[in-house]
């Protein structure tokens, strides 16, 4: 399968949605700042947490803006897939805000182990079939994605699209070694899909230099430090 073009590797959502959706995970507590480690090891000023969307009122606003990136992309799909475990929740209520919007379809997860009894096998939900859209929070190594890939493929079904909250266009670090890519590129390089955020690294810059809030504002030069560094 050829490789997408750069320009369809990570596509955000328009910017007044990626703006709120930013504004609306800060003031959740999901983007917090400070002084993190992440998985990779590195100093981060911002994390992301997505766990933290934990109440109805939350999900269900997140939701509209899974829906509203999804359905802006242009992206043809007949079902959405969440791969265990953040992606349980997240395409289930992504899909019943699809509903709302008039566009039902299908939804199905896997299980992190096979069940051999009672209905068994390694997937729960609808049958997967036809383009399936994969929804998660973010992409750090790729590993969850590609297993979705392949159950996908299994079923003789066709992922059409990853679909994530934040793409942090920061270099990959992949099994001990740092890319010259994204993970987000990387998974669209490795797969031949496009992956479609609802914001990215970039958006919390520009939320950052906007927002009007002092207390916020000062931790943009950190952010932006942190993306000159290892961002692509």
């Amino acid at each position: 399968m050829s490789s997408p073009s750069p320009a369809t590797a990570s596509a955000p959502s328009a910017l007044p949605n990626a703006l709120d959706f930013i504004r609306f995970a800060v003031d959740s507590g999901v983007i917090a700042f400070g002084d993190f480690t992440t998985k990779a090891g590195r100093q981060s000023p911002y994390f992301f947490n997505a766990g933290l969307f934990n109440d109805g009122a939350m999900l269900a606003r997140l939701a509209q803006f899974y829906a509203r990136a999804l359905l802006e992309s242009g992206v043809t799909f007949d079902m959405l897939f969440g791969p265990a475990y953040k992606g349980i929740p997240l395409g289930a209520v992504v899909a019943v805000e699809l509903a709302r919007l008039g566009r039902n379809v299908g939804f199905a997860y896997n299980r992190k182990e096979a069940k051999d009894h009672g209905e068994g096998g390694s997937t729960v939900g609808a049958p997967i079939r036809g383009r399936v859209v994969i929804v998660d929070d973010v992409i750090s190594a790729g590993t969850a994605t590609g297993e979705s890939v392949r159950l996908i493929r299994a079923a003789g079904a066709e992922p059409a699209a990853v679909l994530i909250a934040l793409d942090r266009q920061e270099k990959a670090a992949i099994q001990g070694r740092t890319l010259d890519v994204s993970a987000v590129q990387h998974v669209s390089h490795e797969y031949g899909l496009p992956v479609i955020s609802i914001a990215n690294l970039d958006s919390l810059l520009a939320y950052l230099a906007d927002s009007g809030h002092q207390e916020l504002a000062r931790w943009r030069p950190a952010v932006q430090q942190y993306r000159d560094t290892y961002g692509v």
